[in-house]
């Protein structure tokens, strides 16, 4: 199955947590982040990483700065949210609910997470009245 130019794979996501976590970063630091036995050889990659994530407008280069520093672009929620729909497209022709059905037989809520999922459908509740 092709993917979408918006589509983030494993070694982009794996950028993008470093940088939701640090704000900000050169190529090396990400590289030492993501690479710590790595070798300086591994900053070609991290660079690559890094443009296709900007060309999918999901990290910003500060060409201000030398070495240019990079930060994300897209928010955590903003990312999960579409890759979710992109799975609810693919497996459940765009239903919501069959995905969330599964995810929770799956995973199970704790206690914690079923007051807050109530917090949020209350939310929802009241924003539509």
């Amino acid at each position: 199955m092709s993917r979408t130019p918006q589509d983030v794979t494993d070694a982009e996501l794996s950028v993008l947590q470093v940088l939701w976590e640090s704000q900000t970063a050169t190529v090396r630091e990400l590289t030492e982040r993501l690479y710590p036995e790595g070798t300086t050889a591994l900053n070609a990659t991290v660079q690559k990483l890094l443009e296709r994530l900007e060309a999918k407008k999901c990290v910003k280069r500060n060409r201000k700065t030398w070495p240019h520093r990079f930060a994300a672009s897209v928010a955590r929620e903003v990312l999960i949210a579409r890759q979710l729909q992109t799975t609810a497209d693919k497996l459940c022709q765009g239903e919501i609910h069959p995905l969330l059905t599964s995810l929770v037989k799956a995973r199970g809520l704790t206690p914690a997470d079923r007051k807050s999922l109530r917090g949020l459908l209350d939310e929802l509740d009241h924003e539509k009245k």
